[in-house]
């Protein structure tokens, strides 16, 4: 966590930096609860430049959780609502929301917070379960106990705008089928992937096909408000269930289906593979998808419906061997797919290049889009058209100084810590929070790609299980679980959480049932949760999975 926090800090201290990089730099030390560090940070910050509302805001946010300075913190809060309006505003109407009785400004709170929902569209993503959040405590102060009840279960602890349950698995966003383009109706939060439609004269085409029928049905239910012309292709970007799984839902017409050449290979690979975490698909779903598209893409082609004329394109992509971008030019859009998932392949299989995303991010270039529509709305929504100049020249900087820390013989971990933040980010402000997204999966598949399963340290010359494991550890700890729970807590209050978590694992294997142990365990599963909600929604399924988390859509 704190190489993350110390990029962040340098990057949001940059000239003209991205609003984003600090509101993600303060989300992380809050979820580390490290307050005075933030106020020390942001009030140097605010005081370098006394006209940014939004580091006196975040001064103000971060001094109201420290003892004795409310008066001032509140000030601070003020001072900032008065140079802009916005995220000052979201800032003041949380931090108000959290002291005692709101500090007797609880019309303050609803004031701010009901502003900032009337235009949620215009603040960055991942902030409005806190403002719901807010709202429930200062309606309740007020007497307006209908109106609490109403946002109370939209609001919650964590303020991503994630919602994840057994049947339904996890969603990035809430549901919604939104128009992005002409005639270009893009299905958001119907399931883990986004998929979408494209109407033309004589019939729908469809982009993608979603985990299972059902999401993809319920999508298509509302695109029935729209146009009840049929669909007549599915085009499919990338063989991952998560693509193609709802497939039946979209072909009752006799569509025809069309995927990249390699896509048999692709598929046959994926069923091969492992299930991936709980909650990427819907409870008692299988991974294991039986598609046989009709056509076969190898070559660059163009396909006309209805007067509208789609470009196949295959690419290697930095995920998949498989990757079709689909570019329709009269509507100045390019279907991207996976191509830019910041893990460079699923983390569950082998697959994905450095190499492979280099071309097709240059491909992609090359066409000019206006609009870029990725398979997951957060890619959609950070990783544009703009940002990618900027993006591929920060990650050929970082590829160059993984393959030179492979050759000075620097393990992965010793790679991970270099921290790596090209210089190129300081002219592209908006791309530091892609580029950090990625970072270390793009290490990690570099350095995987790169190196035998023997290192030069002795990584991988012995294995042991977890349980060998736990019985040394319980030897070192004198047979008991108290020495788990002494270890686990004195990680989770330095903030290495993720240790704390392997430590208490492995007392749990040794001493099944411990209550202080499960307790202290789902603490810091609570905690992982937290740090990872904004920067890496796959270690978030992952460790949700783990407390057997379940979140409502804030929509």
């Amino acid at each position: 966590m704190q190489l993350k926090i110390d990029a962040l800090k340098e990057a949001a201290a940059w000239p003209d930096a991205d609003q984003l990089t600090s509101v993600l730099l303060a989300s992380q030390l809050m979820a580390a609860e490290r307050y005075q560090e933030g106020y020390d940070y942001f009030a140097a910050r605010s005081d370098r430049a006394p006209a940014d509302a939004l580091a006196l805001a975040l001064a103000g946010a971060f001094q109201s959780r420290l003892d004795g300075r409310t008066e001032e913190a509140i000030a601070r809060l003020d001072a900032a609502t008065g140079l802009d309006l916005g995220l000052p505003h979201y800032f003041r109407g949380t931090s108000l929301a959290r002291l005692p009785e709101c500090a007797g400004r609880a019309e303050t709170v609803v004031a701010d917070l009901e502003f900032v929902l009337a235009v949620k569209d215009q603040f960055p993503p991942g902030l409005m379960r806190a403002a719901y959040e807010g709202l429930s405590h200062a309606y309740e102060l007020l007497g307006r106990t209908e109106e609490a009840e109403a946002v109370r279960s939209r609001s919650g602890r964590l303020i991503t705008d994630y919602s994840v349950t057994p049947d339904d698995g996890f969603r990035f966003v809430p549901q919604k089928l939104v128009e992005l383009a002409p005639g270009v109706h893009v299905a958001q939060g119907y399931d883990f992937s986004d998929f979408a439609f494209v109407v033309t004269a004589e019939g729908i085409v469809a982009i993608d096909a979603a985990s299972t029928p059902e999401h993809a049905a319920l999508a298509l239910r509302d695109l029935r408000q729209v146009t009840a012309l049929p669909i007549t292709h599915v085009i499919l970007t990338h063989a991952h269930w998560d693509h193609v799984g709802g497939l039946d839902a979209l072909t009752t017409d006799d569509a025809t289906v069309i995927a990249q050449a390699n896509f048999p290979d692709e598929l046959r690979h994926q069923n091969s593979g492992p299930a991936p975490f709980r909650y990427l698909l819907p409870g008692g779903r299988s991974h294991r998808a039986q598609v046989v598209p009709d056509r076969l893409v190898s070559e660059p082609e163009h396909l006309t419906v209805g007067g509208v004329e789609f470009v196949l394109i295959p690419i290697a992509g930095g995920e998949t061997h498989d990757g079709l971008i689909i570019h329709v030019p009269d509507r100045e859009v390019v279907f991207a797919g996976d191509m830019s998932m910041p893990y460079l392949g699923a983390p569950f299989f082998a697959e994905g290049s450095a190499e492979g995303l280099f071309e097709a991010m240059e491909t992609v270039m090359e066409l000019h889009p206006r609009l870029l529509i990725h398979g997951h709305a957060g890619l959609t929504a950070t990783y544009t058209i703009e940002a990618f100049p900027g993006l591929l020249a920060a990650f050929r900087d970082l590829d160059d100084a993984v393959r030179a820390g492979i050759t000075d013989g620097l393990t992965l971990v010793e790679i991970l810590q270099l921290n790596h933040l090209p210089r190129v980010l300081k002219d592209h402000p908006s791309v530091v929070i892609p580029y950090l997204v990625t970072r270390d999966h793009f290490i990690q598949r570099v350095h995987r790609q790169r190196t035998g399963y023997w290192h030069p340290r002795g990584e991988g010359v012995e294995h042991f299980t977890p349980a060998e494991q736990a019985a040394a550890a319980n030897l070192l700890g004198g047979g008991t679980a108290a020495a788990f729970h002494t270890a686990g807590a004195e990680l989770t209050r330095r903030g290495e959480h993720a240790l704390a978590l392997r430590i208490l694992d492995l007392g749990l294997l040794s001493h099944p049932g411990t209550p202080e142990l499960l307790d202290l365990r789902q603490s810091v599963l609570q905690r992982l949760v937290e740090r990872h909600q904004l920067l890496n929604p796959f270690k978030f399924v992952y460790y949700a999975g783990l407390a057997d988390l379940e979140l409502a859509s804030p929509a």
